[in-house]
């Protein structure tokens, strides 16, 4: 199964970083969501109770992306990825992305950033 649920560009304002004045000033980062999940059950039903709400998938996202300040953007997305997989158990897998395009390096460049993707353990025989 290849199904999808996608979330791209969820931005928001906040004071990751190791740098002194990150977490002085903060920055504006921006998440993509990539959820592995069977939709076939909402494919055919046309029911909200078949899949995960993508407002509640955000709201999962902000919060533990807001719920400490994370010196390494790789831990922010594992709190998100932790956090997602805890609490949609319909979700195989999920990717997060975090862009974090003011990123204190010295050279020119569009955009910087993480991609994580975890997945649930299976069970051991």
């Amino acid at each position: 199964m290849n199904d999808r649920i996608f979330i791209r560009g969820l931005s928001m304002h906040a004071y990751h970083g190791v740098m002194a004045h990150e977490a002085k000033v903060g920055q504006t980062f921006t998440i993509d969501l990539d959820l592995d999940i069977d939709l076939s059950d909402a494919a055919r039903s046309d029911k909200v109770k078949d899949t995960v709400s993508y407002a509640d998938v955000a709201d999962c996202a902000t919060e533990a992306f807001n719920a400490r300040r994370f010196k390494l953007i790789e831990a922010a997305a594992g709190s998100i990825a932790d956090a997602i997989l805890a609490g949609f158990a319909r979700v195989r897998s999920v990717a997060v992305t975090i862009h974090k395009p003011h990123a204190p390096i010295a050279a020119t460049f569009s955009d910087v950033g993480v991609t994580i993707v975890r997945a649930r353990q299976k069970p051991k025989p």
